[in-house]
């Protein structure tokens, strides 16, 4: 199965409305999601609205499965670990001059992140103790 590919600010917008409490549902059934805009004062939440208009199925399975991001930078790796997973630079992975090194997400999240990362990054396991922890790096 091919995954469905967004943008990152896309991303950024949809994790930033589940972040907040905003459910799948609600997602597929609003029909203004102007609605959502006091959450962020920066995001025009009517983009995904569009999104889901022009390819209810290809949005559906964003929301209810998995994506992948077009082209994810540096920062905006950090910025989805944070988003996503809630996880914090220095504090649950350290950065590295090409990407992370020391973050230990559980298998679903692995599997979450491996699949919405663009091609640019590789993602390399090592076994720690009983733990996993991954180290991510630019191509």
């Amino acid at each position: 199965m091919e995954l469905q590919k967004i943008s990152l600010m896309d991303a950024y917008m949809l994790e930033t409305l589940r972040r907040k409490g905003i459910t799948n549902q609600q997602l597929l059934t609003e029909k203004d999601f102007k609605v959502w805009n006091y959450l962020h004062e920066s995001f025009d939440f009517s983009h995904l609205q569009s999104l889901r208009e022009k390819d209810p199925t290809a949005f559906q399975t964003v929301v209810e499965e998995v994506y992948q991001v077009k082209f994810v930078t540096f920062k905006g790796l950090i910025n989805l670990l944070k988003l996503k997973f809630q996880k914090v630079e220095e504090q649950d992975y350290q950065t590295t001059e090409r990407g992370i090194r020391g973050l230990y997400l559980n298998d679903e999240e692995r599997h979450q992140l491996t699949n919405l990362l663009s091609k640019n990054w590789t993602i390399q396991e090592e076994e720690v103790g009983k733990k996993t922890l991954l180290q991510i790096e630019l191509v």
